[in-house]
């Protein structure tokens, strides 16, 4: 019944209806607010910025409409009345900085019949950086490669990020006060929290009181010495604020979008979760057993079966050199070596933002005849895991999905189809 293009096919089209489910342009018509009676000034920062921007001109032709957000290079899309900046992921940059300035300008010249309308998305906490005094932008990217390469989840790494910022932690409403903030966000982590979302710029640090002395020390020695002493104390005392916040795209919508697809063509869709985190390699042990009992003792779903999750893995680099790849190619890539070419099982698995990680892939594809792939062109699995090394490996088998960037994000697609 099933030939590897008719499965192909069948996970390609699952990781489309995700990303589809979180277009910007569709999602963001359905929640604007009520127009407003003065101007309206549009900011944001993430992946789908621009896009979200380009489509509040297209809902709101005929409101004043005027403002600066700020997307990943290459991310742009033409706008009308809303300048879209450029700048740095995952690594901060002088674009970045400079952008986020502008912006905090901007929101302070808002008057109370003004709306300020916030556009995030994920990416945003890089893209919108702004330190606090007197930590300098070196000092920030400093600190932002540590937390890449520190295995912390995502919400600790955040929780660095609002302490270190002016304008995370709610500190851009609290720039824009008196005027009404709406806040219009695409949730890429896990469990939707929106103090996660891009560092929460306009909604309270829940952190803000918090002592962060044990994520310094996890940061190391290297930690800058600005950041440390920021972290070892609490932020000042932050004004109060009205937080209308509004998720408009979320991966648990984006799983469900593809459940239905895996439904149509006969394969019973299983989401284990929206919100995964860990070791990407982890993951992928984890779910090879997963996958396995699926096909030995039709547990905890028979087959044939698609199992569905998001969220976000980590990649730990400790004392290895990083090599090319990101959180879903070394995901797949444990997930081949736990399987062993096992029959009938295939896996899929994408940053629905269209890149996994640094490089100009989305992520990859899996099939029982991998390890033989490798085997074929003198690569060896262990090696590339070892040196995470995952796009290397997959680009040598011609594996890679490469989509593009999506203009969205709702993070992590992972699909593991057992026939």
């Amino acid at each position: 019944m099933w030939d590897d293009d008719g499965i192909r096919n069948l996970l390609l089209r699952m990781m489309e209806a995700a990303i589809a489910a979180a277009d910007p342009a569709e999602a963001l018509a359905r929640h604007l607010p009520e127009k407003p009676k003065g101007r309206c000034i549009v900011v944001g920062a993430g992946k789908s910025a621009a896009a979200m921007a380009r489509a509040v001109e297209l809902a709101w032709p005929n409101v004043d409409l005027s403002g600066v957000v700020v997307t990943r290079y290459g991310h742009s899309v033409p706008t009308d009345h809303i300048t879209v900046r450029e700048a740095s992921h995952p690594v901060p940059d002088q674009a970045g900085f400079d952008a986020a300035t502008e912006i905090l300008r901007v929101v302070e010249e808002a008057g109370r019949e003004d709306l300020v309308l916030v556009l995030i998305s994920g990416g945003g906490s890089a893209l919108l950086s702004l330190p606090r005094d007197p930590l300098t932008l070196a000092d920030k990217v400093a600190v932002n490669r540590l937390l890449l390469a520190s295995g912390l989840a995502i919400g600790e790494m955040n929780r660095v990020r609002r302490r270190l910022s002016w304008v995370k932690g709610g500190g851009l409403a609290r720039a824009a006060m008196p005027a009404r903030v709406v806040t219009l966000a695409i949730s890429d982590v896990p469990g939707d929290d929106p103090a996660d979302i891009a560092s929460g710029p306009t909604v309270p640090d829940p952190s803000a009181t918090r002592d962060l002395s044990h994520l310094a020390a996890m940061l190391g020695p290297t930690l800058p010495a600005a950041a440390r002493e920021m972290l070892l104390k609490p932020a000042a005392p932050q004004a109060a604020f009205l937080a209308d916040y509004r998720l408009i795209a979320a991966p648990q919508i984006s799983l469900e979008a593809a459940a239905e697809i895996a439904s149509r063509s006969g394969v019973t869709p299983l989401i284990l979760g929206d919100a995964l985190e860990g070791e990407a390699a982890q993951m992928g042990i984890v779910m090879g057993g997963i996958a396995r009992a699926v096909a030995a003792h039709g547990m905890p779903v028979r087959a044939p079966a698609v199992l569905l999750s998001g969220g976000e893995g980590t990649v730990s680099f400790g004392a290895s050199s990083p090599g090319r790849g990101g959180r879903n190619t070394e995901f797949l890539l444990a997930l081949a070596q736990t399987l062993d070419g096992h029959p009938g099982i295939y896996a899929l698995a994408v940053d629905t933002d269209g890149i996994d990680g640094t490089e100009d892939a989305a992520g990859a594809m899996i099939s029982p005849t991998t390890l033989d792939q490798a085997h074929a062109v003198g690569v060896d699995p262990r090696k590339f895991l070892a040196a995470h090394d995952s796009y290397s490996f997959f680009d040598a088998l011609g594996s890679l999905i490469r989509t593009g960037p999506t203009l969205t994000n709702v993070n992590d697609f992972r699909a593991i189809l057992v026939l």
